[in-house]
């Protein structure tokens, strides 16, 4: 059993007994051993679980009878989702299990999201759900590394269809823990934000250089669910500093973009404490599905398509003066040491000179609402040079070398 992936398998035991019993047996052919938590709060299911609804309630500091009182539904499984998150992490941490796998409707699938996100990084989180990839789940609810596949079939019984999906879920999280790489802890790891290179180069000067301080670089795509990875990471202590160099998913959702990476974007590390440099890569845009009709607000607007997936339009002197204040107010209520860098010549490839979003008129009113929001203790330093400028990133290299020096930005 010591050498065997040791797989939680979650779901409501009361109304999805057979599916459990058959995903138990599927991870069992694959070589995993399977430890069953029943998360149903008013049935009792017709085999007997690892762990019971009773375990998972006492995990939540209170009761089964105590969770049924509450008398609603969603009122019982947040709580049963508390105790569910609590336990699944205790059993992580003391190596009883080694990945998860869950199963359910819109009810379970909340509930498995929570556990996903109470686990680290590195341990698989497998969810089987009636809704994935459905926009009912908003990127904030989204663990860095949860996988989702969708159960098609799978409201109420078993079916050749369904048995296809669980099968594969069951051998796909047996296979992950028995082939996985997790994280190293050999270096202090650094956390960057950016677009593409063809838009934001930065990354491109400052990884062999971040590199050869003895960290590690992990570049986040801020297309929605990159910048809540980052958001998450951070909030959990995973960085030794932040790069947060592209903020288009801020402006994203101040203008209601369909590709936002939630509210909370560019608060984590600030709420941590984590030191953080900060500069305004890609504001200079608001991000379209390609495959949509603009919203009226953008309709009469020059569109550039990026791709089949996002096309872009640029946005005005006034609507940068929006975006900077959402930005600076972020960053001012930042509870560690904060840099934040204005690029008064460009903040992304497009914006250049002859570029299709050129706008002196619009970077100098962003850079003039920075100025005017941006005080102490945030650092606030405006260089005459482009965002992919190696003076951009020398710059970078300054702050970071200074807040090694002082021990701002630990080694470890």
């Amino acid at each position: 059993m010591a050498d065997k992936p040791k797989i939680l398998i979650i779901g409501t035991a009361d109304t999805k007994a057979d599916e459990l019993v058959y995903l138990k047996s599927r991870v069992e052919k694959a070589g995993g051993v399977a430890l069953v938590m029943d998360v149903g709060v008013l049935g009792d299911p017709p085999f007997t679980p690892e762990f019971s609804k009773h375990d998972v309630a006492e995990a939540a500091g209170t009761t089964n009878a105590e969770i049924i009182a509450l008398g609603g539904e969603h009122e019982a499984m947040v709580c049963q989702a508390a105790g569910a998150s609590a336990l699944a992490a205790k059993l992580q941490d003391n190596g009883t299990i080694d990945g998860m796998l869950a199963i359910g409707g819109s009810m379970a699938t909340d509930l498995a999201l929570e556990v996903a996100d109470a686990l680290p990084l590195g341990t698989p989180k497998f969810v089987i759900s009636t809704i994935a990839s459905s926009a009912l789940i908003p990127p904030e609810r989204l663990p860095v590394d949860v996988m989702m596949l969708l159960w098609p079939g799978g409201l109420y019984g078993l079916n050749s269809v369904s048995r296809s999906v669980l099968s594969q879920g069951a051998g796909a999280v047996v296979g992950a823990v028995a082939g996985r790489e997790l994280p190293a802890a050999d270096r202090p790891l650094i956390g960057m934000t950016s677009l593409g290179s063809s838009t934001l180069k930065y990354m491109l000067h400052l990884k062999p250089e971040i590199e050869a301080r003895g960290f590690e670089l992990a570049v986040f795509h801020t297309t929605g669910l990159g910048g809540r990875a980052m958001e998450s990471l951070a909030r959990k202590g995973a960085f030794a500093a932040v790069l947060d160099f592209s903020l288009v998913e801020v402006s994203d959702h101040v203008f209601g973009s369909v590709i936002s990476a939630g509210p909370d974007r560019l608060e984590g590390a600030g709420s941590s404490s984590v030191p953080q440099i900060v500069a305004p890569g890609g504001v200079t845009l608001v991000d379209l599905a390609t495959w949509r009709d603009p919203p009226e607000q953008f309709a009469d607007r020059e569109i550039h398509i990026h791709n089949r997936f996002i096309a872009c339009a640029k946005l005005t002197a006034d609507e940068r003066v929006q975006a900077a204040e959402a930005i600076a107010n972020k960053v001012m209520k930042a509870n560690g040491p904060t840099a934040f860098i204005m690029p008064l010549q460009g903040i992304d490839e497009w914006d250049k000179e002859g570029g299709p979003f050129r706008d002196e008129e619009g970077l100098e009113s962003f850079a003039a609402a920075i100025r005017s929001l941006v005080r102490q203790p945030v650092r606030l330093v405006e260089i005459d040079a482009h965002i992919n400028d190696k003076a951009f990133a020398d710059t970078v290299l300054s702050i970071f070398d200074e807040w090694l020096e002082d021990g701002t930005i630990s080694r470890g």
